[in-house]
């Protein structure tokens, strides 16, 4: 079993762009991890976290486990719309483990603590960022500069920015959709498997 964990921005452009590489970067961990069941571990946010177990949750035998950064209700109570709450609610009815983390004094604690919790019970990051330092706890560039430290391996898709406080993503960012890998393990082929 290969544990994916995800991190990104929650208002997300180009979807169809970043969905493409999305799928690029799934492929190559499935060519690391041959015959591997992949399981995201995902908190289920808007955005990124969901375009991303969609997509593992569409492979066969795909699993889903969910540490949620608050209790359910506050953190649903955070979401834009009825339709969203709605979504949230389907892929934690298809999850295989739900777990709530222990309380933290803020909300961006709570997300910095869900954040740790994907990166310590994963064996790949899939992060959909835009490359820019840290607007808040918690965030993507949090997420991904911890990743960096502790060596995860990381496929990283080029998504557009927010401007602090905005809800909509007003910077720009060349390449949407395109995948960088770092630390990735390099494909195993059939013949070394044979040759153990």
């Amino acid at each position: 079993m290969v544990n994916i964990g995800v991190t990104g921005h929650r208002v997300l452009t180009d979807v169809e762009e970043i969905a493409a590489g999305v799928n690029e970067a799934l492929r190559r961990i499935e060519e690391a991890f041959p015959g591997e069941t992949l399981t995201i571990v995902s908190p289920l946010a808007e955005g990124a976290d969901r375009l991303v177990t969609h997509q593992v949750l569409a492979r066969p035998g795909a699993r889903l486990v969910v540490p949620l950064p608050l209790d359910k209700g506050n953190y649903v109570a955070g979401f834009e719309s009825d339709e969203s709450r709605r979504e949230f609610q389907s892929l934690l009815d298809r999850a295989n483990q739900v777990m709530v983390l222990p309380p933290a004094p803020t909300r961006g604690e709570a997300y910095a603590a869900a954040g740790r919790y994907v990166l310590d019970h994963c064996d790949v990051l899939v992060a959909i960022w835009d490359g820019r330092n840290a607007q808040g706890r918690g965030g993507s560039a949090e997420v991904v500069s911890e990743a960096r430290q502790r060596n995860v391996p990381l496929a990283w898709i080029h998504s557009a920015g927010c401007r602090p406080g905005a809800q909509k993503p007003k910077i720009a960012h060349e390449g949407v959709g395109k995948v960088s890998f770092e630390r990735f393990p390099e494909q195993r082929s059939r013949r070394q498997d044979e040759q153990g």
